[in-house]
């Protein structure tokens, strides 16, 4: 497996010796007296646990309130975060060195028991993760079994050597595992604080994190309040005093409210006012390159939607260029594929069909729906959910409006606010459903294995052996050659039998008011609030 190392380092670069990100600011700068930033965070998180959350609008959160033991970069490099070194043997035993002296936001010492408490906790059924099975997909040691109830979470390949160094095992050499570390749900939490609250360890009062920032303030469906935590490792290189997260859901109030002077960094943008305001205020309008795809996700075990033909059907029949050039009109490109252009090492495989034109995708489609026992005198009729937002909405009826000329279908759009979306998800129940998936880490398998059988996020219910057997393959690769031809292998099952329809790739459209120094959003779409400076103004 020496070889898999080798194309590792191509794929994520050497490690970094460096700190991780903080607040640069450019000498001369002039700073404001108040420190303080607002940020507008879309919905209101449905939890403040790093092991519950599951969306970027949590995440946006467990960034800024805990930290992970590494953080890797757009480059590949890789920056300490609670470890200041690390080592592996054949890509197969990571050892991770935390910094001496680290305390938890109430002043308590961290140690290693902390980290292995928490990756115990992501894997234990009993915690009803979202992303339980991502233990597994870094294969870490009898992380199936235990997600399986198989064995005990005190069995799992995570063990402290000493107060302040951490082993992992995996179960097979795996050279991505680095990029997986790098994902808020492995964030290292309170053990005592959680044994002691229990569920409401992140009620306010109660709460306890590792992050440059700690929650002060709730107030539902309105804003978060957090200040500045004294005890953060790298406090020395924070500026902001005080960050607020507001929960503004409808985009143009968030718009308003910019333009008030009520949010300094937006959480998006309306697509009917980017053009306006690209014009009107030019310098504070940001777009930047995401890997992220906007996607529908199919119940493929209820029928209709069992049968693949209906599933490649309604694929074929939506004008994606359209929806990304003319609905959204931000630069987003249309989907023909689940994994985004730009993964590191990767080329997705295009389908034949990306390079026809729409009227020919359309007469594929009505042939599909005919074999699968629909026509004019026994329409389609399904509902597409989506959660309350202008955007969301706008799509919906673009997508409704396609599929019933197109094909005739019937379409009814139901919305929900999104934690009632996510449960709905969860339980299956919905026909169509409005997600997206952006890269927990820069490698296809962030993608790929949210389609894999009985994987926490696959909430399409999408099951096929030869698939999962696939990346199982590509997972032992000793080449990045041979992994790639096991992917394209797998993205041809995928294209063949469409669990979901990717519909356009992301850019991450936000604005940002001009004394807001240090804002930077990743490929991940993220932002980080340490990184930032408020200017004089």
């Amino acid at each position: 497996m020496r070889n898999q190392k080798a194309w590792w380092l191509v794929l994520f670069g050497a490690l970094s010796a460096g700190a991780a990100s903080a607040a640069v600011v450019p000498a001369g700068t002039q700073l404001a007296d108040k420190q303080a930033l607002v940020r507008a965070n879309g919905s209101d998180p449905a939890s403040l646990d790093p092991q519950r959350a599951e969306s970027d609008v949590e995440g946006n959160l467990v960034h800024d309130f805990f930290e992970k033991l590494v953080q890797v970069n757009d480059d590949g490099s890789v920056s300490p975060g609670l470890a200041e070194r690390w080592e592996n043997q054949d890509n197969r035993v990571w050892t991770f060195h935390l910094r001496p002296g680290m305390t938890w936001s109430d002043g308590s010492p961290m140690s290693a028991d902390d980290v292995v408490f928490s990756w115990r906790r992501l894997a234990d059924p009993k915690t009803l993760s979202p992303y339980q099975s991502f233990v597994a997909s870094m294969h870490v040691l009898n992380a199936a079994d235990v997600i399986a109830g198989k064995k005990s979470p005190s069995e799992l390949g995570v063990k402290a050597l000493d107060a302040l160094t951490v082993q992992i095992t995996l179960d097979q050499p795996l050279s991505y595992f680095l990029p997986m570390v790098d994902h808020y749900v492995t964030s290292t939490i309170p053990k005592a604080v959680v044994e002691k609250y229990g569920d409401k360890w992140t009620q306010m009062g109660n709460f306890v994190g590792s992050g440059p920032f700690t929650p002060v303030e709730w107030v539902v469906n309105e804003r978060i309040v957090a200040k500045r935590n004294p005890h953060y490792w790298d406090n020395a290189h924070t500026v902001l005093n005080q960050v607020t997260y507001l929960a503004i859901v409808a985009n143009t109030a968030e718009v308003n409210r910019y333009k008030a002077g009520e949010v300094d960094v937006t959480f998006t943008m309306p697509p009917q006012l980017f053009k306006a305001l690209q014009s009107e205020l030019p310098n504070e309008v940001r777009v930047s390159p995401q890997l992220s795809t906007y996607i529908y996700k199919i119940n493929t075990t209820k029928a209709p939607f069992n049968d693949p033909r209906v599933r490649q059907a309604l694929d074929l029949a939506l004008d994606k260029a359209i929806i990304a050039e003319k609905v959204l009109g931000q630069g987003q490109l249309p989907a023909y594929n689940y994994v985004p252009r730009g993964m590191a090492g990767y080329t997705s495989q295009q389908p034949v069909w990306a390079d026809w034109t729409q009227q020919q995708r359309n007469a594929q489609a009505k042939k599909l729906l005919a074999e699968a026992g629909y026509d004019a005198a026994h329409p389609l009729k399904f509902q597409l959910l989506y959660n309350t937002s202008e955007a969301h909405q706008k799509i919906a009826i673009a997508a409704s409006s396609m599929w019933k000329q197109n094909l005739g279908a019937e379409v009814t759009l139901l919305n929900q606010e999104w934690k009632t979306m996510l449960d709905t998800m969860r339980n299956g129940d919905f026909d169509l459903v409005r997600s997206s998936w952006g890269a927990d880490y820069n490698e296809p398998t962030t993608y790929f294995y949210t389609l894999r059988t009985g994987d926490s996020n696959n909430s399409t219910r999408f099951s096929n052996k030869e698939y999962d057997g696939l990346l199982e393959k590509a997972a032992l690769a000793g080449t990045l050659d041979e992994r790639n031809r096991y992917y394209h292998q797998a993205e041809t099952i995928l294209q063949q039998q469409m669990p979901l329809i990717p519909i356009y790739y992301y850019v991450r459209s936000q604005m940002v008011k001009p004394y807001v120094g240090g804002f930077r959003s990743d490929l991940k779409g993220d932002f980080y609030s340490k990184d930032i400076y408020i200017i004089k103004h």
